[in-house]
């Protein structure tokens, strides 16, 4: 079939095959031109089909030759519908990975229930013993508590009183005026069981108690702080209160796993045009902005090249991590820079939709965004028929 994109407000419904493995085949190729990682040899990556839970096992394939589990949701194509854009990365991954000599293997399935936290705990002890490596990258809307059914759903609110900010129709490139009423007690009681620590709680103690886990095993988890300008909707709202609770995790994780020479982190990244971050009101606007301003400066980084710098110059370096006064690691570094923030600042009080192009970078911005579905990357004949039915070495 020819496959062309379809969206529907944030999201694409279609998915390329071609497009998505020319994607990934380009982080591979960017990993192997990087100096050698020493450290991470069997690795689990939770969330492991998209943004930065794929680039992260990507880098540690391909950069410190790890053997590589990899969790994620995704169904294959159906009849006229294509596969879920994570499912060809993770295809594409898996042959990448197989024709490098590496073990790669793809559990699918409710990353949140016991059920597949105990695939993925069988195939780890048949496989490859333990793991020493542990990235934590879920990115889910909905969790069903494992123990009691009871059904969480999150959502992207102010706390306290409603926000009104600047916004953008990234397809159509309107900045408008978007007002977000602020999220009920119940609202931020969701959002902390879908997007707070528990589940990672959950995954490293069953891996401690199934003995899977190694001594000295690494788990990092990712995070977001963002400027003042996003912070009424993030940080400061249902978002960032999940945010709180993973950080809390992160410590009670790390004194667990200290007891053997592990460690636990939370990782702050910066931010990047993704499926969750296409979703929330303001935060589009201020990542278009975000892209001019640091690639004029030379210091722009994509998922792939913020992976590598955190396994490479942070998790295994050989050196103390470094961290923040919250025990943090920061890779959004480069973009919280006061003369980054400074001009975005000035170009945000700025902004219409009549200089929207000469103020921000919303052509990279709507590019990078097809580019998540496997859409408007180079090389690729998108009028060329292709079968969108790809089989995935290595699924369990």
């Amino acid at each position: 079939m020819i496959i062309k994109p379809k969206t529907r407000g944030f999201i694409c419904t279609t998915a390329h095959p071609t497009g998505c493995a020319a994607q990934v085949n380009r982080q591979v190729e960017y990993v192997k031109n990087r100096p050698a990682i020493s450290g991470p040899k069997n690795v689990l990556v939770i969330g492991a089909s998209t943004g930065y839970g794929l680039a992260s096992r990507i880098v540690a394939a391909f950069g410190a030759g790890a053997n590589t589990i990899g969790v994620y949701g995704h169904k294959p194509a159906q009849g006229s519908r294509t596969a879920s854009p994570g499912w060809y990365n993770s295809a594409a991954f898996e042959r990448a990975a197989l024709e490098a000599g590496l073990k790669s293997y793809s559990v699918t399935g409710d990353a949140f229930s016991d059920e597949t936290k105990q695939k993925t705990i069988d195939v780890i002890r048949a496989e490859f013993g333990k793991v020493d490596t542990i990235v934590y990258s879920l990115a889910s809307p909905r969790r069903i508590h494992p123990k009691t059914g009871e059904v969480f759903n999150s959502v992207i609110k102010p706390i306290g009183e409603p926000y009104t900010n600047k916004t953008v129709n990234f397809h159509t490139g309107v900045v408008s005026e978007a007002t977000i009423e602020p999220a009920t007690e119940e609202e931020i009681r969701q959002t902390v069981a879908v997007m707070g620590g528990e589940d990672w709680q959950m995954w490293i103690e069953a891996l401690q108690e199934a003995g899977v886990l190694a001594d000295n095993a690494t788990t990092v988890a990712y995070s977001y702080i963002g400027p003042k300008i996003t912070h009424a909707v993030y940080w400061d709202g249902t978002i960032g209160r999940a945010k709180n609770d993973l950080e809390q995790t992160a410590e009670r994780l790390n004194k667990q796993l200290g007891a053997t020479g592990g460690r636990a982190y939370v990782t702050v990244c910066k931010a990047l045009v993704t499926q969750s971050s296409a979703a929330i009101p303001v935060v589009p606007l201020y990542i278009s902005v975000l892209y001019k301003i640091m690639k004029e400066e030379g210091v722009h980084e994509g998922c792939i090249e913020q992976m590598y710098r955190l396994f490479a110059e942070y998790l295994y370096s050989g050196e103390p991590v470094r961290l923040d006064d919250e025990g943090r690691i920061r890779i959004d570094d480069l973009e919280m820079q006061p003369h980054i923030q400074e001009a975005v600042l000035k170009a945000w009080d700025e902004l219409t939709t009549e200089n929207i192009d000469e103020l921000s970078d919303l052509v990279s911005y709507r590019k990078e965004f097809f580019q998540l579905f496997g859409f408007e990357t180079e090389g690729v004949d998108y009028d060329a028929d292709v079968d969108p039915n790809v089989d995935i070495p290595n699924l369990r």
